[in-house]
């Protein structure tokens, strides 16, 4: 098998009848965008919303504040107060009602990579702090309760016996100490204004503080999970936003998940990496900077409407030097959260999305940026996709920033996000702008 050239069909071809071909520099991912389908509305209408009570603000679903038994034993939370963010880890049942969580870390319920699979497969073993902490988890009572109950939720849902002994039934508690996937939950399921059932809290409806926090207490999960097993290869970062976007609950959460290889989007992109290493500035940013797609950007982020992907698609781009984040500053890291926010109060709580974060996994030898893909889920895959792996898009990249620079002028004007954001054509790049790699004479 040949490596690609590093010279790849230009990614956006416009024909005379106004088709734009879309071509994915990174994945090879066809997309048409056709004349006459921009318009549409993003959002279909939802059923008819009913009048908010008292407990749904707080018991809404197994992820709500009122609700912290549901999920299996907390890694940690991120408390706010007047000397900024405090992070609490190894809590006991008894001591969850001390603090208000503004987000959680918990194992996820249902693991998509076990702690079994990481166990027989590699001879995985939990390290000795995860150990001691399940130790004082499990010696205490409340403690023991809530671990035996997760675990007969867990077995019920796989159709076995939910009658075992409790002695067998803490013998499966390994996975809720030192599994590979993780869920970061947020507080609130409505926003505080809400009134009735429509009036979710999304990421966009956080303030620029919180959201800065959730994405900070998300990079520390994603490195600590790395931390402690020498075993996986990458870790995947994500958020499903709404129903169609894939999301059991429709409250706010992203997952990390561990595995032990770097999947197929990772391999494509290194194997035309080694061709050509500034490929992220060439056929990236420089690019999108070129045909004025570029939506917003600050001192260490860039955002540009995405080419070449199966959904409507905003590309936010570290331009810091490390491609891992948690080696960033807390600078670096703010501005990616600013940016990130700002695309998803502009895009709206109503749209489906999915959040899909890359990094450069600590085992690789190149360099490669830290950014996020938001994708808005508002069509579904049918036969012509199928048939010829051409995915009809029905936003063009250009209609995807002129909407986006509208909404994020508005926003701005209004205080609701980031004062400091450059927009559309306030946004002057220098040629390679992302510092991932820094081409020397």
């Amino acid at each position: 098998m040949s490596l690609p050239s590093s010279a790849p069909p230009p990614p956006l071809t416009t024909l005379a009848d106004g088709t734009i071909k879309q071509l994915n520099p990174f994945s090879g991912t066809e997309v048409w965008t056709v004349p006459g389908r921009g318009n549409r509305p993003l959002t279909t209408p939802s059923p008819l919303p009913r009048p908010l009570t008292a407990a749904d603000r707080t018991a809404s679903c197994a992820f709500c504040e009122s609700t912290p038994l549901a999920t299996p034993p907390e890694k940690a939370r991120l408390v706010g107060g007047k000397r900024g963010w405090e992070l609490l880890t190894d809590l006991l049942p008894g001591q969850l009602e001390e603090s208000r969580a503004e987000f959680r870390r918990v194992p996820n319920l249902f693991e998509i990579v076990s702690y079994e699979y990481w166990s027989l497969n590699y001879g995985f073993r939990m390290d000795r702090d995860t150990r001691d902490r399940q130790a004082r988890y499990l010696a205490d009572p409340a403690g023991r309760a809530h671990v035996a109950d997760i675990v007969r939720t867990w077995l019920a849902a796989s159709g076995q016996d939910t009658g075992l002994p409790e002695r067998e039934l803490l013998a499966c508690s390994d996975r809720y100490f030192a599994g590979g996937h993780d869920v970061v939950i947020a507080r609130r399921h409505y926003t505080d204004q809400a009134t009735d059932t429509s009036q979710l809290a999304s990421a966009g409806t956080l303030t620029q503080e919180e959201h800065r926090g959730f994405t900070s207490f998300t990079v520390a999960a994603m490195h600590d999970l790395y931390a402690r097993n020498r075993y996986a290869r990458y870790v995947v970062a994500f958020q499903n936003w709404l129903a169609p976007a894939g999301a059991s609950f429709d409250h706010l959460h992203k997952q990390l998940v561990a595995i032990d290889e770097y999947g197929t989007q990772v391999e494509q992109e290194i194997m035309r990496l080694r061709v050509n290493p500034n490929m992220y500035n060439e056929w990236g940013v420089d690019y999108a900077h070129r045909h004025n797609l570029v939506v917003a950007a600050n001192d260490h982020a860039v955002c540009f409407a995405g080419f070449g992907h199966r959904y409507p698609t905003l590309e936010i781009y570290s331009r810091s030097g490390s491609g891992r984040p948690w080696e960033q500053s807390p600078a670096e890291i703010a501005d990616m959260s600013d940016l990130l926010h700002a695309c998803h109060a502009a895009t709206g709580a109503a749209v489906p999305c999915n959040e899909e974060w890359h990094h450069r996994p600590p085992g690789l030898d190149l360099e490669m940026p830290w950014r996020i893909n938001l994708k808005w889920r508002v069509s579904t895959l049918a036969g012509f996709e199928g048939s010829t792996r051409i995915y009809v898009n029905t936003l063009s990249p250009g209609n995807i920033r002129s909407r986006m620079v509208a909404a994020l002028t508005r926003l701005r004007e209004s205080g609701k996000i980031s004062a400091d954001l450059r927009i559309g054509a306030e946004c002057d790049l220098p040629p390679n702008a992302l510092a991932y790699h820094l081409i020397t004479g």
